[in-house]
């Protein structure tokens, strides 16, 4: 990326600087080829002056007064009379680099100025080199512009990615750095805050087996010993009895503290549950699998209302949808169409293709783990209900041929204004 960023920031630099120094050349060429010849015409329109005020006054005309006056000039002066009076002063430049201007009376003088172009040419040369000095040092500002700023944009980047990394192996804590570039600092919030979710999420579970060992601990005690007391009385029927009948306490007890440990899990997941609009996500989950219907020649649509809003998490939500429309994709055949409605306080999420649907044998034992129909690993329904019952809903199979899954969610009391559209937002 820095090679990347270096080669184009140069690349700009370089077609700014044509764009800009090739006219400047130009212009300053003609500028100073313009002030040369005016120059002379100036000088042409002087010496007829003073030659017609010499005529006038019938002085003679002094070739070394001119030649002091007029250094490094060529001059030639003819003027009309009885006999016609020619005057040259200077050295005639070569032809090639010879540059002229005339000045011609009514009186029939006529004088004419001419230098070496040599001149001329030396500073236009000189003023080129240093418009490619400025140039070149244009360049070299952009280039060492481009180093510092490639360096600013790709050691965050290569930071950004190290903290990935490391969120990914296990270390969840959050690296706090900001790089004083808006989306860069965007993310590594984003990152952060990922971070901290993960942190708790840890904590929590940590916290999970903990309680789990500690509570678990006793009545598996409990448990183990009645049963030892079976065993060992076994030819005692009423011990049996006896201790069979405390064993079931115990069973039921251990059943009570798993509830619990349930419950509690479950409400630590309901504490990040939040308002979802449903809009967003399901256009989201559009933009994220269309691509993938259509490269087979398959159609993805929408319909239903609008504008409904469950609550849950999104990321949980997500999940599940993504899981109904991975399992169309995958097991399923034709147009796999999404349809949300509202009914009975409750929003419902409806995944619904044009496949041969699920078996009859299959059907009761599609969500148990490890059970598959069509090779898969049996657990992304699995675990796409319980991330539905962890929100607070619920996912089911309303129809097995052809397969329609439906999704209930919680509602978030009246859904205002509702539409009914079909498509995709």
């Amino acid at each position: 990326m820095r090679r990347r960023l270096l080669s184009s920031t140069l690349l700009v630099a370089v077609i700014g600087v044509l764009l800009l120094g090739i006219p400047l050349g130009v212009a300053v060429n003609r500028l100073i080829e313009e002030e040369a010849t005016q120059e002379l015409s100036s000088q042409a329109k002087s010496l007829l002056g003073e030659v017609e005020y010499a005529r006038i006054q019938d002085q003679p005309i002094d070739p070394e007064q001119l030649k002091r006056k007029y250094p490094d000039r060529y001059i030639q002066i003819y003027a009309k009379g009885t006999p016609p009076q020619v005057i040259t002063v200077g050295d005639e430049p070569p032809e090639s680099h010879k540059m002229t201007q005339d000045a011609q009376s009514e009186n029939g003088v006529y004088v004419a100025v001419s230098r070496d172009k040599t001149e001329v040419e030396h500073e236009i040369r000189a003023w080129l080199l240093l418009i490619l000095a400025l140039a070149a040092a244009a360049l070299a500002v952009a280039v060492g512009l481009a180093i510092v700023q490639s360096r600013r944009l790709t050691l965050p980047l290569s930071d950004l990615a190290m903290i990935a990394e490391r969120l990914g192996s296990g270390d969840a804590r959050p690296s706090k750095h900001r790089y004083g570039i808006q989306e860069l600092d965007r993310v590594a919030e984003v990152l952060d805050r990922s971070a901290t979710r993960i942190s708790d999420l840890l904590a929590r579970e940590r916290e999970f087996a903990t309680d789990a060992s500690h509570q678990l601990r006793t009545p598996l005690t409990g448990l183990t010993m009645r049963l030892e007391e079976i065993v060992a009385a076994a030819h005692e029927p009423g011990v049996v009895k006896e201790e069979g009948e405390a064993a079931i306490v115990q069973a039921e007890r251990l059943t009570a503290v798993i509830d619990e440990l349930l419950a509690a899990a479950r409400r630590q997941r309901h504490a990040q549950a939040e308002v979802v609009e449903l809009d967003d996500l399901l256009d989201q989950q559009f933009i994220e699998w269309g691509p993938a219907f259509r490269r087979v020649g398959r159609q993805l649509k929408l319909s239903g209302t609008r504008g409904l809003q469950a609550v849950g998490t999104s990321g949980g939500i997500s999940q599940v949808i993504s899981t109904l429309l991975e399992n169309s994709l995958e097991h399923g055949d034709g147009t796999v169409t999404l349809t949300t409605s509202d009914k009975d306080r409750s929003i419902v999420i409806e995944v619904a293709d044009e496949g041969q649907g699920i078996p009859d044998d299959l059907a009761p034992r599609v969500f148990e783990r490890n059970v598959s129909g069509a090779g898969g690993t049996g657990l992304g329904l699995t675990l796409a209900r319980a991330l539905a019952a962890a929100d607070g809903g619920r996912l089911e199979l309303v129809r097995p041929r052809p397969a329609a899954f439906a999704l209930f969610l919680r509602q978030v009391g009246d859904t205002g204004r509702t539409r009914v559209v079909s498509g995709p937002a």
